[in-house]
C-alpha cells in the first residue's frame, strides 16, 4: 500500500490560541501540502496526529484508529507525505503516501447523464 486517504476530524473544536478550523479548511486547496503532527502529550490520547494546513493552522486530528498507526510510521522513520483532499461532514480529508511516493488525488466518479432530459420522475400521472 503505498497511498491512502485519512479523515481529518475535531473541526468544530477551536484552535489555541483562536482560529477557525472549518474556516482554514474551506480556505484549503485540494492537493494543497498539510503537515503531520505528532502530539505524545496530547492529554485525551498520547498517539495523537495534529493535522496542520499549508498555512501552519491546525485543521483538525487524524482519527484515534488511525493515528496510532501513523505515529509509529513516523517515529520510526518512515517518509510519510500527505496532502489535503476535500471538505468532508466531519471536517476533512487528506491523502498520504509513504516511503518517497508523492500522494495523488483520487479519480472524481464520473456519473452519467440520463439518456432522456425530458423524464422528471416528481410528475405525477393524472387521475383517470
Amino acid at each position: 500500500m503505498r497511498e491512502l486517504s485519512l479523515h481529518v476530524v475535531g473541526a468544530d473544536h477551536p484552535n489555541r490560541g483562536g482560529g477557525n478550523r472549518r474556516f482554514e479548511i474551506l480556505l484549503c486547496a485540494p492537493g494543497e501540502a498539510v503537515t503531520l503532527v505528532p502530539e505524545p502529550r496530547n492529554p485525551v490520547d498520547p498517539h495523537a496526529v495534529m493535522v496542520l494546513s499549508a498555512r501552519g493552522v491546525q485543521i483538525g486530528y487524524l482519527t484515534a484508529d488511525r493515528a496510532a498507526w501513523i505515529v509509529g510510521m513516523l517515529r520510526s522513520g518512515r517518509d510519510v507525505a500527505a496532502i489535503f483532499q476535500q471538505v468532508t461532514a466531519m471536517g476533512a480529508a487528506i491523502r498520504i503516501a509513504f516511503d518517497g511516493a508523492v500522494p495523488t488525488l483520487p479519480r472524481p466518479v464520473v456519473v452519467q447523464a440520463d439518456s432522456d432530459p425530458d423524464f422528471w420522475p416528481d410528475d405525477l400521472p393524472p387521475d383517470d
